[in-house]
Formats: C-alpha cells, structure tokens, sequence
C-alpha cells in the first residue's frame, strides 16, 4: 500500500530556506509516511530547482501566487493525504509521530503545527503565543504553520483558491474550527520579515490586513497593500 501522505510546498527564490525545509521531512520519510514531495515552483531564477531536484522532490511549474501554487500542487499530488507547508518553514523532528497519529484516529479532520519562529528575539516569542492563541482560539492558524488534510476533506472544502492574498485564511474558514485540531508538533518558519519590518509594526500591519478582508476587502485589493 502506497505511503498515505504528499507534501507540497510553493516556491519562487527559495534557495536560502529550502534546503532546512526539505531536511525536516526525512523522518516522515524513514517512517514511510510521505509518498511524494511536490515542489510548485512560480518561476525561480535562483538554485531553488535545482535544490528541489537534487533531494528526489518532484518539481511542477506554475504560474506564480502562492493559491495558484498550491493548488497546482495538489493537483498534482497523488497521495490520500495532502501536507502543504511553507519554503521557509521546518518541523520539528517528532512530527512524523504526531501527524500518523492524526491519519490513523481523526480522518475527517484537518490539523497544523504549533508556531515557532526561528528567532532568539524576546518579540518572536510574544508573536508565537499570540498566534498560537489566534489557531486554538478562532480556528485561523498562519499558512505558516502548516495545513494537513485528507484529500476527500480537500475537495470538498474546495481547495486553495486562487487568489493573490488569504489564500490560507480562505481555506482554514471553509474547514471550520470544529474540523480543525493543532498538533503537538512545531513548524518552525524563518523571522526574516519581522526582522526587516520590526515585530510589532509587522504583526500589526498583518492583524490589519487580516481584520479588513474578514471585513469584506478583497485579496486583490489587499494584495497590493501587503509586502
């Protein structure tokens, strides 16, 4: 019987994180969990494919927009099980364990990671709590934390659609909190922009953006306020 689980990850110049991220996968791979990695590259000019390559992980072109990437991914995908995560985010190593546990008692659900930044900052630990008390609390996990979900869930929640922007947010709403758990396990996503922007003008400038499209604004309109 097939490995149950494809994992998918979007990209476009990802070289600089890609490499950690492909890393943390191989114990779900020693614990025959993952059939395929699927790489959705948007057009990289970087060694991101080459990267992709080198490590056996299928590498499929797409438009770039990380909802058409996604999806593309998943259409792509062959697994009963679908993992999408983040170019820039690695789990942490007991995730194998926690997502085979999901798969074999929860099979109408979907589920992700608890959030780490990998950042000694004190600020990363003050965004982490209040974005692990947004997922357990609303059900709104961060697109970094990671989304595992079945294939029959996938389709009929409708996917990631393809728009610019709340793409993850768009999709996590049409799951419903009470289809979504959070494991017991990190994703652990790179701090760069928070360390670029600063944390607190960051996260707020997210909350924002996030507040005014649960308001009504559009991905595209929104899109193009966010960098």
């Amino acid at each position: 019987m097939p490995a149950p689980l494809s994992v998918i990850l979007p990209t476009l110049n990802a070289a600089a994180d890609l490499p950690l991220a492909l890393e943390s996968l191989l114990p779900g791979l020693e614990a025959g969990l993952i059939r395929e990695v699927i790489i959705a590259d948007g057009g990289s000019t970087d060694a991101t494919r080459a990267i992709a390559g080198s490590t056996g992980a299928t590498v499929i072109d797409s438009a770039p927009g990380r909802g058409q990437q996604l999806r593309a991914g998943a259409e792509a995908a062959r697994g009963e099980w679908l993992l999408f995560l983040h170019a820039d985010t690695a789990l942490s190593r007991d995730w194998p364990e926690r997502v085979g546990a999901h798969i074999d008692t929860r099979p109408g659900m979907a589920a992700a990671f608890r959030l780490k930044y990998r950042s000694d900052a004190s600020e990363a630990r003050w965004l982490e709590a209040r974005a692990n008390r947004r997922a357990r609390w609303l059900g709104l996990p961060y697109g970094d934390q990671g989304l595992l979900i079945s294939r029959a869930l996938y389709t009929e929640v409708g996917g990631y659609q393809d728009v610019p922007l709340m793409e993850d947010v768009m999709i996590v709403r049409a799951i419903s909190k009470k289809r979504l758990v959070i494991l017991d396990a990190e994703a652990r996503t790179s701090a760069a922009k928070y360390e670029r922007d600063g944390w607190r003008k960051r996260a707020w400038s997210n909350a924002w953006l996030l507040s005014r499209f649960l308001m009504g604004a559009s991905p595209e309109t929104l899109s193009k306020l966010y960098r």
